[in-house]
């Protein structure tokens, strides 16, 4: 829902909004082909658990880019961890080249796991969490999508 209500302050076309809210949907699917003992790990992974864990953009692009009518949306996925300075995973794309929709995707995703407790982590607090997406604008995130996001969340449009 983050991820639509940021294409929608984007004043994206409705097909591109559609898009993303799929996306957003199925974005971490490849997550099943990652053992549950690593997914679930309520520690630090090891490297070696963490190199497990990159591989889910590329088994969910897999699995979503079968059905011809995702194909689109399958590259929300496979991309949602690319950083705009190039230092993400699993191409290593950067700036413009990360398709937008993964670019809405990464802010929305980040915002919430870092507003949510996990076992291995507690839970930031909102203006932290939002303080952070800014800290990061620039090189792990698209500027001008956390802008918008963060216009979102001081006009309290967003029900978290």
């Amino acid at each position: 829902e983050i991820s639509l209500a940021i294409a929608k302050e984007m004043k994206l076309s409705h097909e591109e909004q559609y898009l993303i809210h799929i996306g957003a949907h199925l974005h971490d699917v490849g997550k099943i082909g990652i053992p549950d003992a690593v997914i679930s790990k309520p520690g630090r992974l090891t490297n070696e658990e963490f190199t497990l864990v990159k591989q889910h953009p590329i088994i969910g692009y897999h699995i979503v880019s079968k059905v011809k009518i995702l194909q689109t949306v399958s590259l929300i996925g496979r991309h949602h961890h690319e950083r705009i300075d190039g230092g993400g995973y699993p191409d290593g794309l950067a700036g413009e080249t990360i398709p937008l929709g993964a670019r809405v995707v990464a802010v929305a995703d980040a915002f919430g796991a870092m507003t949510t407790t996990r076992t291995y982590k507690a839970s930031m607090s909102i203006p932290e969490a939002l303080q952070e997406l800014i800290n990061c604008s620039g090189t792990q995130f698209d500027r001008d999508v956390v802008e918008e996001f963060v216009k979102i969340m001081k006009k309290g449009n967003l029900l978290l």
